[in-house]
């Protein structure tokens, strides 16, 4: 118990100070975000397919439960002497400062949190070893134990023991002290820490994002186009042409969600450019506000996978932007940071493409970002899986080559260019589905960027292909679903589909994992009718 508490209030005082200071230096956040960046590609993958977007409270669970055995451990093998104990937080101390120091956005000041952290912990842990270990209480002189009558309950030296040479004197046991002693204390411990758990989670977001959300109204200049009617099959199974910006999908390595006011935004652009500038809120609401109708992926999804979601995101079109700095020739990535660290190479012919459609944006589905897809500025990039073209939290953008700089997951042995691939999937049976044998419609989605879907086409068993019904096509930057009538025979069948597009090429039926540019195969899935 006194292991398990002393970590427990480092670890809120930690958080506290954290909260005063800079949120990301909480041990807790700082220690899970080194673990995310030595952890294999291939690991992180499995943790993202295992548990999708609740990979980091997984992450953070687990870290929390190998604390409590640990730091139990530890507790029960420093009863007679707190060294361990000691040792044990210190040393949890010094893990919490490196993996501070390592962060890429690290500032001095952020060494307070997992100082002050490492500090109480082990003066915690000092106090409850010491309180834990009262009980008996000296009472003074006693008969010899040799014709004595019995005094009652007594500790310390037993008649005939081995220190009974020593000394006649006995101590008088004040029964249920120690036990008393360490629950009062223990009890304030927990509250404390406690307190100072809450007291970081208020300190964290005195920052108010949602006002400054609040405070804006986005217009845009070039509203898009309104979605025509039959642009989905959502009543046979597909998804809803736009997605709820609550259900878009969210893969990043943020452990906390950055806060960041539309008010205090900045972002940089330099390196190889004819002009540093520096762009504010402001400046972006200045500059023509187009809204465009776009399917983000990324490039973790598996053959038929969910992380996939598309969005009217209302910005300022990033080609422009960059022409106001001037690009250098040379200049064949571009890189972007976000305000945790975490970085982003994109390839500059992509984004100045004509109709590339990048943008820098900064609504969603007619409001400003949530926090968690970006506020107050993302990139946006159509036809690029997101590793390398929808950097969130965006503060800093360079101008260089892909020789001079390897961005994050290139770093981890990831592709340097991520072009989407074509690809499709079956929204409708699901796996291992029981349906009604006879007519039955099958749906999905199909997607093919900067290019368009020509055809789907579906198969049942061995049977021949056949071509499904296309939704009415938005844009070539956008999804595009399907349905298929299916004459189906009672008993156990798989369905499968393939894609083409508008260039006549068929996605490929070799099925490959998503590292390192993006999965591929055909999607199938195993079904009943009855």
């Amino acid at each position: 118990m006194a292991g398990v508490l002393a970590v427990a209030a480092a670890l809120a005082v930690g958080h506290l100070v954290a909260g005063l200071v800079r949120l990301e230096s909480s041990p807790i956040f700082a220690v899970g975000d080194a673990v995310i960046d030595v952890t294999p590609a291939p690991m992180k993958e499995f943790a993202i397919q295992q548990f999708g977007e609740d990979n980091k409270k997984v992450l953070l669970a687990s870290m929390a439960i190998m604390l409590v055995v640990l730091a139990a451990a530890v507790g029960a093998l420093s009863r007679r002497t707190a060294t361990l104990g000691v040792v044990l937080l210190g040393g949890l101390g010094v893990v919490a400062v490196l993996a501070t120091t390592t962060r890429p956005t690290f500032e001095v000041t952020d060494l307070l949190a997992p100082v002050a952290s490492a500090v109480v912990g082990v003066a915690v842990f000092l106090l409850l070893h010491k309180a834990a270990q009262q009980g008996p209480v000296q009472q003074g002189p006693a008969q010899s134990p040799e014709g004595a009558s019995d005094p009652g309950p007594a500790t310390g030296i037993a008649p005939g023991g081995e220190g009974e040479a020593r000394t006649k004197e006995f101590t008088w046991e004040i029964p249920g002290l120690g036990r008393r002693t360490f629950l009062v204390t223990s009890t304030a411990v927990a509250l404390g820490a406690g307190a100072a758990a809450l007291g970081g989670r208020l300190a964290g977001q005195s920052i108010d994002v949602e006002a400054s959300r609040r405070a804006l109204d986005l217009v845009p200049d070039e509203p898009a186009p309104p979605i025509p009617q039959g642009a989905d099959f959502a009543a046979d199974g597909t998804p809803t042409f736009l997605t709820d910006n609550a259900d878009f999908y969210r893969v990043d390595t943020a452990l906390t969600v950055p806060r960041l006011r539309a008010e205090d935004w900045e972002m940089r652009i330099h390196g190889l450019v004819d002009e540093e500038i520096t762009l504010t809120y402001q400046d972006l609401l200045d500059m023509p506000l187009v809204e465009r109708t776009i399917t983000l992926v990324c490039v973790s999804n598996e053959v038929g996978g969910p992380y996939i979601s598309t969005s009217n995101f209302i910005g300022v079109d990033l080609a422009e932007v960059l022409r106001r700095a001037g690009v250098d020739p040379r200049a064949d990535q571009i890189a972007t940071r976000s305000d945790d660290g975490w970085t982003c190479g994109t390839p500059t012919e992509v984004v100045m493409a004509e109709g590339s459609n990048a943008m820098l944006a900064i609504g969603m589905n007619g409001e400003p970002l949530p926090a968690e897809h970006g506020f107050p500025v993302r990139m946006v990039v159509p036809g690029l899986y997101g590793y390398v073209s929808a950097t969130k939290w965006l503060v800093d953008m360079e101008l260089t080559t892909f020789a001079d700089f390897d961005a994050y997951w290139v770093r981890r042995n990831w592709a340097e260019r991520g072009p989407v691939k074509t690809m499709s999937r079956i929204d409708r049976p699901r796996s291992f589905a029981r349906v009604p044998s006879g007519g039955f419609i099958a749906a999905g989605i199909a997607w093919a960027q900067h290019i368009g879907i020509d055809k789907v086409e579906v198969q049942v068993d061995d049977g021949p292909w056949q071509e499904a019904e296309l939704t009415t096509e938005v844009n070539v930057d956008c999804w595009r679903m399907w349905r298929a009538e299916l004459a189906l025979e009672p008993g156990s069948h798989r369905i499968t589909c393939r894609a083409t597009d508008r260039n006549g090429n068929t996605q490929t039926s070799e099925r490959v994992p998503p590292i390192p540019d993006g999965a591929s195969g055909w999607h199938s899935i195993a079904f009943t009718a009855e």
